[in-house]
């Protein structure tokens, strides 16, 4: 899997008239040669992926972590560097650009302090963007990111059943957070066993716990906090930041009521949050524009009255973000193997309501790969 993608790599540099690439994004790095998880410019250690357009691959990476890289990194060589010896991690960068005649760097995704010592060693017009060309190879996904992205979905599923579980009047949201990543935790632990031979992978979940409830419900990315849930409140539950299966990430929310809803407006808002999802599903399938997808969704919404929505959708996979986004201006063709976290979402001053799911294309249409009810019957618990 990794030789192949280093591969047409490889091709798509050469068309693109790049020599070398210097690969610094983690998922990028993760993308062409399995290797992750490593401390890097958190700890001010960077690692570095060069790869040739016609020789060797190499990973720079800090000593500390030469064991993980020579268990995980598909590469020819690896160079390891310490802290405070020789020239660190700048040793090798000298002769990997020496001849180059164009570099490919990833612009936004290149530590200040490797950009700094890169623009002593190549003229700013000998440097091109990798970027686009990752993004194009990692919009389409092979077999194995689509089994991936279809168990994270369960993981996603088990969370939400267990965030729905524990919420109830006089609970704190800290609890549910607790739960969600017990059971997220537990599920992706079954099917690393069952399905995959990584051993090093975690199933740990992990990222802070996007919750919000009663006043606090149009904080759109608030944190599971000491606040004490009540009856007829309403409660937003996401795991577009803890759905992260085998590296897979997706998008996948529910908005809740504790008992009953107490302000009816809430209700016809929450019912055009979900008519607007379904707007964007009646557009979504191969050969339609990403922009399209919004328009639809967006056209639901502001027929209702309501101002005009954020992006309907975002394009994920081994990064939260990927390409295409599903947004106006963004007039990517979708193709089968793509995958989207699709929302339906609808803001005021005093309430916000939002659904989301995520999706593969398929051949004819969509595959939902996240699964909780969102009629209103279904959400008042």
């Amino acid at each position: 899997m990794f030789a192949g993608r280093m591969t047409s790599f490889r091709t798509h540099m050469k068309e693109a008239g790049i020599d070398v690439a210097l690969i610094t994004d983690d998922d990028n790095v993760y993308y062409l040669t399995g290797y992750y998880d490593y401390l890097h410019m958190e700890f001010g250690r960077p690692t570095i992926l060069v790869v040739h357009k016609s020789g060797e691959s190499l990973l720079i990476t800090p000593t500390i972590d030469l064991n993980a890289a020579r268990s995980a990194a598909h590469v020819d060589r690896i160079s390891a560097w310490n802290d405070g010896m020789g020239e660190e991690w700048r040793s090798e960068l000298p002769k990997a650009v020496k001849t180059a005649k164009r570099v490919g760097i990833e612009l936004d995704h290149m530590p200040p302090v490797v950009r700094a010592y890169l623009d002593m060693l190549v003229p700013v017009e000998n440097l091109l963007s990798a970027t686009p060309i990752l993004a194009e190879m990692r919009m389409i996904k092979s077999a194995q990111e689509l089994q991936m992205a279809r168990h994270a979905g369960q993981v996603a599923s088990a969370m939400m059943d267990a965030g729905r579980d524990a919420i109830a009047d006089g609970v704190p949201e800290f609890e549910v957070a607790i739960a969600t990543s017990q059971a997220g935790t537990r599920k992706a632990a079954e099917l690393l066993t069952a399905h995959y031979d990584d051993s090093d992978m975690s199933p740990n979940t992990h990222f802070l716990q996007i919750m919000a409830s009663g006043d606090t419900i149009t904080k759109t990315h608030h944190r599971a906090s000491t606040r004490i849930m009540k009856r007829s409140e309403p409660v937003f539950l996401c795991f577009c930041g803890m759905t992260n299966f085998h590296r897979f990430k997706l998008g996948f929310d529910r908005t809740f009521w504790i008992g009953e809803v107490a302000d009816k407006q809430q209700e016809h808002i929450y019912e055009v949050a979900v008519a607007s999802q379904a707007a964007a599903l009646a557009e979504l399938r191969p050969g339609v524009t990403a922009e399209s997808v919004h328009t639809a969704y967006a056209e639901v919404i502001q027929r209702a009255g309501f101002e005009y929505p954020f992006r309907c959708g975002r394009a994920t996979g081994y990064s939260f973000l990927e390409k295409p986004q599903l947004v106006t201006g963004d007039t990517t063709v979708l193709q089968p193997g793509m995958v989207f976290a699709v929302d339906g979402s609808v803001s005021v001053d005093t309430f916000r309501a939002q659904v989301g799911d995520s999706f593969i294309i398929t051949e004819d249409g969509w595959e939902a790969i996240t699964e909780h009810p969102k009629s209103l019957d279904a959400v008042i618990l």
